[in-house]
Order: C-alpha cells, then sequence, then structure tokens
C-alpha cells in the first residue's frame, strides 16, 4: 500500500520567526526539557512542544495549522523556566495561532467553539465593567456600551465567566480540558 505523501512547506519556518514572538524558533536546539516539563504533554502524550518545534523546521505548515494541537498549550510558561536557551514556547505557539487565524485555517467562531475565548451575549450584558477591571491581560473592553472580548487575544481563562455578575460571559469547555480531565490530571 503506498504511503500518503506529505506536503511540505520549506518556507514555513521563515514564516513563524516573522510572527512576533517566533524568533524564538532560532534559538531552540531541541534539548527536550520544555517536553519533559510541559504539564499538558505529560497528559495528552500527542501535545509535544519538542516535536511541533521539528515539525516547524520541517515545514508541515498545513499538518500544524490544521491540528488542534495548537490550542492545547495553556501558556503557563514552565517550559520557559528549563529552557537553556531562554525560548519562549509559548510565544512560538502564539505565532503558529496566528497564522492559522490569517491562513483561513481557524475561524474566530470556531475558537469559540473550540473554548479557546470567551464570549460576551449583549442582551445579558449590563455594561457593569466587571469584566474590564477583573482581566489580568486588559481583553475585555466596553465596545456601544456593552462589554467585548478579542476573541484572538482572549486567554481562555475563565476569570471574567467566573466573575461577571449578570452570567453575560461563557467559555466553552476545550478538548484539552476534557482530555486533561479524562486522565485524571
Amino acid at each position: 500500500m503506498p504511503k500518503k505523501k506529505t506536503e511540505t512547506t520549506p518556507l514555513f519556518s521563515a514564516e513563524v520567526i516573522a510572527e512576533p514572538g517566533g524568533a524564538h524558533l532560532n534559538s531552540c536546539f531541541s534539548c527536550g526539557a520544555c517536553s519533559g516539563i510541559c504539564p499538558v504533554s505529560q497528559a495528552i502524550p500527542e501535545f509535544d512542544p519538542r516535536k511541533i518545534i521539528h515539525m516547524v523546521r520541517m515545514g508541515l505548515a498545513e499538518r500544524l495549522l490544521s491540528s488542534d494541537l495548537l490550542w492545547y498549550c495553556s501558556g503557563c510558561r514552565s517550559c520557559v523556566f528549563v529552557c537553556p536557551q531562554d525560548v519562549n514556547f509559548a510565544d512560538i505557539m502564539k505565532a503558529l495561532a496566528s497564522l492559522a487565524m490569517e491562513k483561513g485555517y481557524v475561524t474566530t467562531e470556531q475558537l469559540v467553539e473550540k473554548g479557546k475565548a470567551a464570549v460576551v451575549s449583549r442582551d445579558l450584558c449590563v455594561s457593569c465593567l466587571t469584566c474590564v477591571r477583573v482581566c489580568p491581560w486588559e481583553i475585555p473592553r466596553i465596545d456601544d456600551g456593552y462589554a467585548a472580548i478579542d476573541v484572538e487575544e482572549c486567554r481562555a481563562c475563565g476569570i471574567c465567566v467566573s466573575e461577571c455578575p449578570a452570567r453575560a460571559i461563557t467559555l466553552n469547555e476545550s478538548e484539552d480540558e476534557r482530555l486533561l480531565a479524562a486522565c485524571g490530571a
């Protein structure tokens, strides 16, 4: 049975490097310290930071940008503290997510559906500014008298969801959360 040919994009790593945070890719020498400390990779073996960096370098753009793996990184930055090269893997993941959005592999609606961004129901919002005050990243804003969350910037931490007195903000459970819960992590 013939093997399926995998398409490669030779300039993919240059595209990643050109994105904000992507320059960290050049410093990585694939020691694997990030994979060893990553709490997500401990619970979800398919998510391996070293493997993801290797996929970028191999030019596996479509395979990687269309994968749910992009959305599993929790952004905890545990990897930064153990990396001998000060590579910020979370920034590389953000660069990859940005490319996936730019190239149409995922839409903002799909991010909300995947549980990777909170969303405000304008019908329920009372413009109390609680979400604006509690978000550590200053992502919610008041737009036309109602709260609005930039889906691409949202970190899906759930703080605004739990603090909204009107229960106007929702966040779907993500696949990685389901996988983590299933393995008891």
